[in-house]
């Protein structure tokens, strides 16, 4: 708008435009010192298979059927899944290091000298090295692996070694995995790919580099290219860190400098990218918030046989193996305890999930407003 964002912006793909980043206009105004403030609306993204419930107990019903939230994704594969395969490739690798008669050994001990996870980019690693929620874990799809591996023949070899073939057409490693959906039982099939991204060294966007694997780098890419998929991941890592404590503290730390280089560039899709960051923030804040309340309301109703009969346990306890182990071995009687107190700790959880997303969305505002100053321009949330 006026040069300084794009009010479309992609949402699924380059180039369809579906996301509409357009303030308020009739809160739209100007201050006496000039200054035009443009408030935008909190919004929520895009989900036609899930509605959110205005109804506290169906909101509490929805979370402990574990249906709470949906991710945008990117494919059609549970990172579940796809994970196990990552570990195969990364055991493969390490066995490989440790194997001093390998042919491979040397280049694979330089491989991980920085740690296993140092070598996957992307979903993979958020999934790996567990920056997210395990909700979001549970629930995000895709369909590939994305390596960052400067020894491309060791990986080649690898992935071969996996069963992954290589395409001659495209020249991506594929590999065909079956799994069942431990809901609906059916099974299903899918292609899984696998690629190394150096090769998008000098390839992705407008001659940007991709530079490495770590967090930092990571949100790099996904702030630039700005599709739902790409907010809502970071959304999900902003979530559970708060720069203060945590096991990612410092990456997070670091990585918090791609919002200060994105926003330094004044490009005006970055600019439009965060601002629908923080719209989308500030909204599921108050959603988590909301979940959080629901639970506390209602979470003493998995006492109450009449609401949630014995035959209703196995059901809610479907979602975890070790749920339905226990309930099989202790009974429902044990088994509504460890719920009720699974219940109380998500609350908990949740809320200080809300609390992290609002901090983190105060920081995209005060970031874009000390940009934009020089225009007399500042951008708000309405309340």
């Amino acid at each position: 708008m006026n040069g300084i964002w794009d009010i479309k912006a992609d949402a699924v793909e380059k180039g369809d435009n579906h996301r509409d980043v357009s303030p308020l206009t009739d809160k739209t105004w100007k201050d006496d010192n000039g200054f035009t403030h443009y408030i935008f609306s909190k919004t929520a993204f895009n989900n036609p298979w899930y509605s959110i419930q205005e109804n506290d107990f169906e909101l509490f019903e929805n979370f402990i059927e574990g249906g709470s939230r949906a991710y945008p994704s990117d494919g059609s594969i549970p990172c579940d899944i796809i994970a196990e395969e990552a570990r195969k490739i990364l055991k493969k690798l390490e066995e490989c290091s440790n194997d001093p008669n390998h042919h491979y050994c040397e280049l694979a001990r330089d491989s991980l000298k920085h740690g296993k996870f140092s070598l996957v980019r992307g979903t993979l690693k958020l999934y790996l090295g567990k920056y997210t929620t395990r909700d979001w874990r549970r629930k995000r799809f895709t369909d590939d692996i994305d390596f960052w591996m400067f020894q491309i023949i060791l990986l080649d070899s690898t992935l071969r070694d996996c069963s992954f073939i290589k395409n001659k057409n495209t020249g991506e490693w594929e590999k065909t995995i079956e799994w069942k959906n431990p809901i609906t039982k059916e099974f299903r099939r899918e292609t899984l790919f696998a690629a190394n991204n150096l090769n998008q060294l000098l390839d992705f966007g407008a001659g940007s580099y991709l530079e490495g694997s770590s967090l930092k780098e990571i949100f790099d890419k996904k702030i630039k290219r700005g599709h739902d998929v790409d907010l809502s991941d970071i959304i999900n890592v902003a979530m559970v860190n708060n720069g203060t404590d945590g096991s990612h503290k410092e990456e997070w730390l670091e990585a918090l400098s791609s919002f200060e280089q994105a926003a330094n560039t004044r490009n005006i899709r970055t600019t439009s990218n965060l601002i629908s960051l923080y719209r989308y923030s500030f909204a599921i804040a108050d959603y988590l918030k909301r979940v959080s309340e629901a639970i506390k309301r209602y979470n003493d109703l998995i006492f109450d046989k009449s609401k949630y009969p014995d035959k209703t346990l196995k059901k809610l306890c479907r979602f975890s193996k070790h749920w339905v182990n226990f309930l099989n071995i202790n009974g429902p009687e044990e088994t509504r305890k460890i719920l009720h107190e699974f219940y109380l700790e998500q609350a908990e959880e949740k809320l200080t999930h809300a609390e992290n997303l609002k901090l983190f969305s105060n920081k995209i505002l005060k970031l874009l407003n000390s940009k934009y100053e020089y225009l007399k321009v500042t951008f708000d949330i309405e309340t």
